[in-house]
């Protein structure tokens, strides 16, 4: 089966489900909102902002962005229907939050429209990635920020051992849910390739998951 989000609007509803379950749960795990929290940190976003994501999905880092200081607004694309639905429900009664069916390839926006565009996760699943970061640079102002934050699914590995079984978790994963796991290796070649004249490049930052923390916030 290939990856289920780079065909998302093919998946079923049973699929579809479970997916946007798994979106707001991740949002919420508190080593995710600590890396959110450090790669807008970074960004430094000017106030007044106005901000883009991509593949948003059921839009819990648009919120996320739309409630960051100095922000005046957060914008989430997504292909599917099914998940800017619950997107907007999600929402309801923030004045700062709207949502955009579309194609991260062919951004339904005027150039220089944001001075930040955000792929929380998203290139990974686009087939044809540098078409996709194409389309943010076009859509940012000048001196916007373009933020990619991805997983190293490529040398991903939970082997506590040589030729650990458990290995066969992450390669079963990686056969749904990515649809380019050399992805973030590969990006400093199309980042330089594809900023305009005048652009510069930003901060690169890492992590490694911790697998003995909490996965939900201490109550």
């Amino acid at each position: 089966m290939p990856d289920v989000y780079a065909k998302v609007t093919e998946a079923p509803a049973q699929i579809l489900t479970g997916l946007m379950a798994a979106l707001e749960l991740r949002a919420a795990d508190p080593q995710q909102r600590a890396m959110v929290e450090a790669y807008l940190t970074d960004a430094a976003l000017p106030g007044g902002a106005k901000v883009l994501e991509v593949g948003c999905g059921t839009g819990a880092i648009t919120r996320t962005l739309a409630a960051w200081p100095g922000v005046a607004g957060a914008v989430g694309v997504d292909p599917s229907p099914v998940f800017l639905a619950r997107a907007r429900g999600l929402a309801r009664g923030l004045a700062t939050v709207s949502f955009a069916e579309g194609d991260g390839r062919s951004l339904p926006f005027a150039a220089g429209t944001f001075d930040a565009v955000v792929f929380h996760t998203t290139l990974c699943h686009v087939p044809r990635p540098e078409i996709a970061v194409h389309e943010a640079v076009r859509a940012l102002r000048p001196a916007g920020r373009l933020i990619v934050f991805d997983g190293d699914y490529a040398t991903a590995t939970v082997a506590t051992r040589p030729g650990d079984p458990l290995d066969a978790c992450v390669d079963g994963f990686r056969d749904h849910f990515v649809h380019d796991p050399w992805l973030v290796r590969r990006l400093p070649a199309p980042r330089g390739s594809c900023c305009r004249a005048g652009s510069t490049s930003g901060r690169t930052r890492s992590w490694r998951p911790d697998a003995s923390a909490p996965t939900r916030p201490r109550r």
